[in-house]
């Protein structure tokens, strides 16, 4: 954290705001993460804990027309000795042009904050003025931008438009603008949940919240353990197994565990693995809530001690994670380009290894929730290629657009695609293969 001067207790979220920003740009740590490590965050009210989070997912999401925002209110770049003037100006502009909060109280404690600051405090007058500009212009000053590739960094936007074209590119970009629905999976019949949540039923039986829905453990039917968070394409890797009641599966890499409780309320015996002890005791959490069982075991899968067969194995492989970028808008600016190579040679490695584990006639599901082609079609074709004792099961999902199911049988969901009439769901990939009896 910062060295600052004691601040008045209003300016001190959107201090911390500033602070784990910069801390999460520097550090390439997730905004959940940041958070969930930061012990001021315990001493603050559940409204600013709120604050806290929406000031930074916002100033993430809109971050590259910010900077655009900046440049045209500013007469030159602030110095490199600045601080973090700039991050206060940058979370300031969020507020006030992207939240549309209240411009004395955004103005007021944003001076006051550069003032709490040793480095900032010479810049409190500039960080005034500015933000005074932007008060005064306000939505106008988004107006002409390309929200969609000022909010991507150049080697995604390359990418994509080099993998999609330009025109899918800025229909995958402007979908990431949008603030995420809620969707939530359940542990029996969703019909009675639809009018206490004041939810939409999605086609696939899910439960979709707006934006803006009251906090996670707060909504009916959370301590009752009636459902999970799980995004819509999030839950296609399991449905396209189709009947897996008494059937034995194997779910790798399987933290933070939608997937393990989705398996067990269809009636699976699972067994559900993964490196990451923290990250397990989540989903033990979450099976406990809900009434769910499965087998937990923490282990590297790599490390070679899973032995016997499954009926069905399901490998969520680590990835890049770009397509969750509408939940985690922060991922683009804390990602770099190299990582890809280096997650798809991992991924090669545990498909290999899950593969030893899918028993002879049975079923593999292979995903990620990744944009990039090598992470995904990519890595498919490379194994069928090596290991002709599997073949592709062609994916058949009524509630997905047609153009989700692709030539070769696997599934690609981007995220502007419409589930029920509504838009938005993670990008990701499945692939659905039957090893040879």
């Amino acid at each position: 954290m910062m060295h600052s001067k004691r601040m008045p207790e209003s300016a001190e979220p959107r201090m911390l705001a500033v602070s784990l920003f910069r801390h999460c740009l520097d550090r390439g740590v997730t905004v959940e993460d940041a958070l969930a490590a930061t012990p001021d965050m315990a001493r603050l009210s559940p409204r600013d804990r709120a604050l806290v989070s929406t000031i930074l997912l916002t100033a993430f999401r809109h971050l590259g027309e910010i900077n655009a925002i900046l440049a045209g209110l500013m007469s030159k770049p602030l110095p490199r000795k600045s601080g973090p003037a700039g991050d206060i100006l940058r979370l300031g502009i969020a507020q006030l042009v992207f939240l549309e909060m209240p411009p004395h109280a955004v103005i007021d404690l944003s001076v006051r904050a550069a003032k709490a600051e040793r480095n900032a405090t010479h810049f409190a007058g500039l960080v005034n003025a500015v933000l005074r500009k932007a008060a005064v212009q306000g939505l106008p000053l988004r107006a002409g931008l390309d929200a969609g590739q000022l909010n991507t960094p150049a080697w995604l936007w390359s990418r994509w438009s080099r993998n999609y074209g330009a025109d899918m590119a800025h229909r995958i970009a402007e979908a990431h603008t949008d603030r995420p629905s809620l969707d939530l999976s359940f542990r029996d019949k969703p019909d009675t949940w639809v009018a206490k949540l004041g939810g939409k039923l999605l086609p696939n039986g899910q439960i979709r919240l707006a934006p803006g829905h009251q906090p996670v453990p707060e909504l009916p039917g959370f301590s009752e353990g009636a459902w999970w968070v799980q995004d819509a394409a999030a839950s296609l890797p399991v449905r396209l197994f189709g009947d897996v009641a008494g059937r034995r599966v194997l779910d790798l890499c399987a933290a933070p565990g939608g997937k393990t409780l989705q398996l067990a309320a269809l009636g699976a015996k699972v067994t559900s693995v993964d490196a990451s002890a923290s990250r397990l005791e989540r989903l033990r959490a979450n099976l406990t809530r809900t009434r769910l069982a499965a087998e937990i075991r923490t282990e590297d899968v790599l490390e070679g001690t899973l032995s016997g067969t499954w009926d069905m194995v399901l490998l969520d492989a680590p990835c890049s994670a770009t397509g969750t970028i509408r939940r985690h808008p922060e991922l683009p600016w804390l990602k770099q380009e190299a990582q890809i190579s280096e997650l798809a040679a991992l991924q090669a490695r545990l498909l290999e290894r899950a593969s030893q584990l899918v028993a002879p006639g049975g079923l593999l599901v292979y995903c990620t929730c990744s944009l990039e082609p090598e992470e995904g079609e990519e890595r498919i074709r490379a194994f069928l290629a090596s290991d002709a004792r599997f073949s592709i099961v062609r994916a058949s999902v009524a509630w997905l657009p047609p153009e989700a199911v692709g030539a070769e049988g696997w599934v690609r969901t981007l995220p502007d695609m419409q589930i029920g009439g509504s838009r938005g769901m993670d990008g990701f990939f499945v692939a659905l293969l039957r090893r040879r009896a």
